[in-house]
Parts: C-alpha cells; sequence; structure tokens
C-alpha cells in the first residue's frame, strides 16, 4: 500500500479547521442571521486571500489564464456559499460533532463517485468492497451521533 503521510497530516488539519470554523459560523449565525453569516464568512475570506495573493504575493499560480478554464470550475464559489450555510444551519440543531459526522459522510459518499468515475480529470479510483465498509461504518457511527 503507497501511503504519504503529508497529505494524511494536512487533510486531517483541515477537517479539524473545518470543526472549528462550523462552529464558529454557526455562533457567528445565531448572532447576525444565517445568509448574513454566509455573506460575512465569505468577505473576510475575501479580503485574507487578496492579502496573501497580492500583498504578500504568495501564489504560485496565474491568475491570467482564467479565461481557460472551463465555465463549470467556477461552480466552486457557489458550492463554497451552499457549504457555509448548511453548516450554519445544521450545527446550531443538531452539534457540533452530529453535523460534522453527517458532512463527512455526504462528503465521502460523493468523494467516493467522484474517484470511481474519475470526474473532471481526476484519477479514477475503483470503489472496492472496503471502502464501502469504511463509508457503511461512518454512516453508522453518524447515527449513534445523532441518536439522543
Amino acid at each position: 500500500m503507497h501511503f504519504k503521510l503529508l497529505p494524511i497530516i494536512i487533510a486531517a488539519a483541515a477537517g479539524m479547521t473545518m470543526a472549528f470554523q462550523g462552529a464558529i459560523n454557526a455562533a457567528l449565525g445565531k448572532i447576525i442571521g444565517l445568509l448574513e453569516a454566509t455573506f460575512i464568512v465569505h468577505l473576510v475570506g475575501l479580503v485574507f486571500v487578496v492579502i496573501l495573493l497580492f500583498v504578500l504575493q504568495l501564489g504560485g499560480g496565474s491568475l491570467l489564464k482564467v479565461g481557460q478554464v472551463p465555465w463549470y470550475l467556477f461552480l466552486g464559489g457557489i458550492l463554497g456559499v451552499a457549504i457555509v450555510y448548511g453548516v450554519v444551519r445544521s450545527i446550531p440543531e443538531i452539534g457540533v460533532a452530529p453535523a460534522t459526522t453527517a458532512i463527512l459522510v455526504g462528503q465521502i459518499l460523493t468523494a467516493a463517485v467522484i474517484d470511481h468515475t474519475g470526474l473532471f480529470g481526476l484519477k479514477q479510483i475503483s470503489f472496492a468492497w472496503y471502502r464501502a465498509a469504511g463509508v457503511f461504518l461512518m454512516a453508522g457511527g453518524a447515527f449513534l451521533l445523532l441518536k439522543k
């Protein structure tokens, strides 16, 4: 089995960050409203990335290539708004752990389909029985976390 530790650590750190972000965004949403919190989150993110790209010049790509991008690859912005809204909406009602688990189960099921089909030109990775077992176990965990 080929195993790369650094990408796994980075992904785990992103997951930890998502749990904090969800909790923070949900708290913000309780104070100013759901769509308003979604707006503020993206506005602050925009300011941050502007600083990273244009002030600190940390970008390694080229914004000049934006005209070469297929239209559907711009849907990430809309999906980002939907994700933040969904998190802000669900966490106050069911809690951070159950919401994050449900998010992960949905994310993993979708990721498995994308991997299996090689969608968007990504590397095709077959959906083996042990991947299905992993998703099933996570779904069971989500069910147990939602149980009161």
